[in-house]
């Protein structure tokens, strides 16, 4: 019997210095400003940190929170050895820089978030190799600008978050390695996109670029991107569409360019290459009418084309002879669906609306026009009074250029009216 006492004393002696032991280590893993709520989840929040505390982690932290303290940069290594985390958030931090591999050597990472602070550039490798990132949060920021190659190794991202940010630029092959997104939704406000700046994007499942104020859209600015769902050009200043810009984007769902400001189109490329599902344009103000030969949409298996705004002088004939028009269901719905942009007397009312027949080719206008400068040499010869009807007609033809520009400069602002509105909405 007392053996038996014995034998229980010595094991509840034990059990109570076993868990001495580990309440010691647990207080020695802890940091005094952090709260660790078990050995797997840690809430650093507002606790005045200037540095990460790394060596006072427990090793096997899954879930961590440094919010609200005071890391100017992310180091190289920053979090090395805490292999176990998958979720981690720097939220609210004073952080201006992210240096090279800031997060490697955590395999396991799911979830990375940093939102509300001062960072103004993504550098080139700042998220690279997180093979198992699939989300990152990294609004309301300060970013201006992606480098290259600044999630290099990082493959398995579904989700890329970079709203409310004043990002300017976009530098080539900036989303290089992401093989397989689900959603990169990009901020209002961007200005040049470099070509090439998506490619190596194998899959992607939405691509939204809203409210750009570009030059133009670059040759190969799309080249590599594949396998997309979805690709949106919205509410944005396209400047001049260049030739190839659309070169190298292959099997799409759907393209929508919709309620854009297009100075001029000087190639959409769209052969069968490219698979085109759906092409979507939409809403749009194009200043200048394309030249049909620089229209190739035989790879867009269905093209709808509604409540753009077209230029309807002498070119109305090119634009309704050309791809475009021939594209779409037919050339009533076409002319029923779409309007004029200039010249100023026809500006906002529908091409159906217009007598076309009566509208000379422009060709045709050439030629009355070289006829009418020989007569006029001629009447120069002969009377005085005629020089000065030929120079009254030269300056009414002048007025007549002022005013096509004048509504193709109110079409401009109504286009930013109606942006700015839906922007506010």
């Amino acid at each position: 019997m007392c053996n038996s006492w014995l034998v229980l004393i010595i094991a509840l002696s034990v059990v109570v210095c076993l868990w001495n032991s580990q309440q010691t280590e647990t207080s020695k893993s802890c940091p005094a400003e952090c709260i660790c709520l078990s050995q797997t989840q840690v809430l650093c929040n507002t606790g005045g940190l200037e540095q990460i505390p790394l060596r006072q982690l427990p090793a096997t932290v899954e879930n961590l929170a440094l919010t609200k303290n005071n890391f100017p940069i992310i180091k190289p290594d920053s979090f090395a050895g805490l292999r176990a985390l998958k979720k981690l958030s720097l939220d609210g931090n004073n952080i201006t820089r992210i240096k090279q591999f800031a997060f490697r050597g955590l395999p396991r990472l799911k979830e990375l978030s940093i939102q509300y602070t001062p960072l103004q550039m993504v550098a080139q490798f700042a998220f690279a190799g997180l093979q198992n990132l699939s989300t990152i949060l990294l609004s309301h920021n300060q970013i201006q600008r992606i480098e290259g190659n600044a999630f290099a190794g990082t493959s398995n991202i579904k989700l890329i978050l970079l709203t409310n940010n004043p990002l300017i630029r976009i530098d080539s092959s900036a989303f290089s390695s992401l093989t397989n997104v689900g959603h990169l939704i990009l901020p209002s406000g961007i200005r040049s996109i470099e070509q090439d700046a998506f490619f190596g994007m194998d899959t992607v499942g939405l691509l939204k670029l809203a409210y750009m104020d570009l030059k133009e859209v670059a040759p190969f600015t799309f080249r590599g991107l594949s396998n997309v769902l979805l690709l949106t050009l919205q509410e944005s200043d396209l400047g001049v569409i260049c030739a190839d810009a659309f070169t190298g984007l292959t099997q799409v769902e759907t393209l929508q360019i919709l309620n854009n400001k297009i100075d001029s189109i000087e190639e959409l490329n769209f052969t069968s290459t490219a698979a085109i599902k759906h092409l979507k344009f939409f809403g749009n103000h194009v200043l200048e009418t394309p030249d049909p030969n620089s229209i190739i949409v035989d790879g867009v298996e269905h093209l709808q084309l509604v409540s753009n705004h077209f230029p309807c002088g002498c070119h109305i004939h090119t634009l309704l002879d050309g791809p475009l028009a021939e594209g779409a269901h037919n050339l009533t719905d076409f002319l029923q669906k779409n309007y004029c942009i200039s010249p100023l007397e026809v500006n906002g009312r529908v091409m159906s609306e217009l007598d076309i027949d009566s509208i000379g080719r422009c060709s045709d206008q050439l030629t009355k026009g070289n006829l009418g400068s020989s007569a006029a040499s001629l009447a120069l010869g002969i009377n005085s009074m005629l020089l000065i009807a030929v120079a009254s007609c030269a300056e009414w033809r002048h007025v007549r250029l002022l005013a096509n520009r004048l509504a193709q400069l109110l079409g401009h602002v109504a286009w930013r009216r109606r942006r700015k509105r839906r922007k506010g909405n």
